[in-house]
């Protein structure tokens, strides 16, 4: 069993993106940016917030933030967002999720264009995405394809299998195996017999949100197993996957934290680099 290092691999691509960001601005006499809202107190929200502007630091990115506090009116956060949309010096603009309650995040999201959308949610960046035409990547999925490309294994014609359908990880990440020629199987809360489906799989991800949810008697001997799971149980963090049985079946499988987790952030600067190269295109 080998486990897959995330923070290692993630380092590897910022340091790659670092170089490119300065090419970037100077030959283009600026910095790429990246715009992030943030609405409410929750202490998670803030915590990944601020992951996201030290990664901008960590590779020469500008980054610009909007903190509003729970209960400001809706347009007026829908206003900052049109701002952001129409500055020109702005590549990448995101609105952390969940909001609070009253908000409507599908209106605020619509407010970002498909070309400065760097979390991949757009209806157009998921449509081209089931086209096999990809534009923007979700950044857990793209993340974990880039976890599954360091084991060196090939991954055509293996058989995944993704607990969860989630718009934001299970039915992107099962639309990036099957363009790249795995046979998928996409498992949810409706699925019967998950554990004889999963068994099935050389490729196991778990994005189910529940601690601990994949057993060693749900996965094949040999596996790659893939836990997207963050759960947070007194303070700790556990994966979707009972590390302690599951690990000795395994193959490749990634840890929480240190696994999925790094590589999120440093897709999402992967994302806002390429949507400034695209737009200055």
């Amino acid at each position: 069993m080998t486990i897959i290092d995330g923070k290692a691999v993630s380092a590897s691509v910022r340091e790659e993106l670092k170089g490119e960001a300065e090419n970037f601005a100077a030959r283009y006499g600026r910095k790429v940016a990246l715009a992030v809202i943030i609405v409410g107190d929750d202490p998670a929200s803030h915590t990944y917030v601020n992951n996201k502007i030290k990664g901008c630091e960590q590779v020469g990115f500008r980054s610009i933030c909007h903190r509003f506090d729970d209960g400001v009116p809706q347009e007026q956060v829908a206003d900052v967002l049109k701002q952001l949309a129409n500055d020109d010096t702005v590549d990448g603009i995101l609105v952390q999720l969940p909001l609070p309650k009253g908000y409507d995040s599908e209106y605020l999201l619509s407010l970002i264009p498909d070309s400065k959308d760097v979390d991949g949610f757009s209806p157009a960046n998921t449509g081209l995405l089931s086209m096999n035409r990809p534009n923007t990547v979700s950044c857990t999925p793209l993340g974990i394809m880039s976890l599954l490309a360091s084991t060196g294994r090939e991954l055509k014609g293996k058989h995944a299998v993704v607990i969860g359908r989630s718009n934001t990880v299970g039915k992107p990440m099962a639309m990036l195996l099957l363009n790249a020629d795995c046979t998928v199987t996409v498992c949810h809360s409706r699925t019967r017999d998950i554990a004889e489906i999963a068994r099935q799989a050389d490729i196991l991800v778990a994005a189910v949100g529940r601690a601990g949810f994949v057993t060693a008697d749900m996965v094949k001997d040999g596996a790659i197993v893939i836990d997207v799971g963050i759960n947070r149980i007194d303070g700790k963090l556990y994966g979707d996957v009972d590390f302690a049985s599951v690990a000795h079946k395994c193959s490749y499988i990634t840890p929480v934290p240190g696994g999925v987790g790094p590589m999120t952030i440093s897709m999402l600067l992967k994302n806002t680099l390429q949507a400034a190269v695209n737009r200055l295109k």
